[in-house]
């Protein structure tokens, strides 16, 4: 038998100010239509004053722990993918587990921009096989909200605040790609593009929390090439193509991204879980996310084949491969 890390929950938190792209046009010179067409976003949303990145968390995972019908105590382990922590420390996992009253196990975050998911997944996963956990719950939650510069019409308009959440959980399959769970993972990261998406700020530069910086056009050009070898990749580990997929559940940064390493891997776009025109770019929390509004939708079922895949700032970008 082959240990797998099966999903059995799945879960998010959205807050409750949703931002239309007509509320940027009294204070930015930018219209409806521009963001729209650029972007392919509708809306977001946005935390509330006081309202931080674990208390979102949280929300997700309450939500992810009801549809599994479990306990925060049966939880061996949590970890948190996010770049916008209520603190520099501790982390945004353990506030979760104390929110949780969940009094055992052990939490943690893990940081890498948009693509942390991805990688907190493929962490969660690691850590079923090897026997240090047998449940574990995953979590996306950003508030970037806090750190857009409102003047930059480039950037401030494309990013919204929110978090998804999964419970993992170790079963035995048989080792063939039909078997539920994780099936292949592909990580990559390559410092020497830090330049195009970055923040700012930081403790040990500024002492400030620092805005993000992007540079949009090279972003785009290095995104649509990196998705769509990072997905063949993973499914290439296990013998799949892109023909084997019924979703591509993607980083929701751009609907244009989206679209083209779609049609790069030979996947119709209606095989793509889309929720960037309501949620904006909600970094680490996006692919939880539209995975929880894709299961909601009656979309995502029991055996379908999933793609996950996500690129953020590092650059560090990667895939996973799970049968639902």
């Amino acid at each position: 038998m082959t240990l797998r890390a099966v999903v059995k929950g799945v879960g998010h938190y959205l807050p409750d100010r949703i931002v239309p792209n007509s509320e940027f046009e009294a204070t930015l010179d930018t219209t409806d239509e521009w963001i729209r067409s650029r972007s392919g976003i509708e809306r977001r949303h946005f935390a509330a004053e006081g309202q931080t990145t674990s208390d979102l968390a949280v929300n997700a995972a309450r939500a992810a722990l009801e549809n599994a019908g479990l306990q925060p105590d049966d939880i061996d382990a949590i970890v948190v993918a996010t770049s916008t922590p209520d603190l520099t420390f501790p982390s945004v996992g353990t506030m979760v587990q104390g929110k949780l009253g969940m009094t055992r196990g052990f939490a943690f975050d893990v940081q890498a921009v948009c693509a942390g998911f991805v990688f907190a997944l493929s962490t969660a996963n690691a850590m079923i096989l090897s026997g240090q956990a047998r449940r574990v719950l995953v979590i996306g939650a950003e508030t970037f909200s806090r750190i857009m510069d409102w003047t930059d019409r480039s950037t401030c308009v494309l990013f919204g605040d929110g978090a998804g959440a999964l419970v993992l959980a170790a079963e035995d399959g048989t080792g063939g790609v039909t078997d539920r769970g994780v099936l292949s993972a592909d990580l990559n990261s390559d410092g020497r593009y830090k330049e195009m998406l970055y923040v700012d700020g930081g403790v040990s530069t500024n002492g400030q929390s620092g805005k993000l910086r992007m540079q949009g056009n090279q972003l785009f050009r290095q995104a649509v090439e990196k998705l769509a070898t990072t997905a063949d990749t993973a499914l290439e580990k296990i013998g799949l193509t892109g023909a084997d997929v019924d979703w591509i559940v993607p980083h929701q940064a751009n609907l244009r991204i989206i679209a083209a390493t779609a049609a790069r891997m030979d996947v119709p776009i209606e095989r793509v879980i889309l929720t960037v025109q309501d949620h904006g770019n909600t970094s680490a929390a996006s692919i939880p996310l539209a995975l929880s509004v894709g299961v909601a939708r009656g979309q995502i079922k029991q055996g379908d084949l999933l793609v996950a895949e996500a690129i953020g700032g590092g650059l560090a970008w990667g895939a996973v491969v799970l049968r639902w």
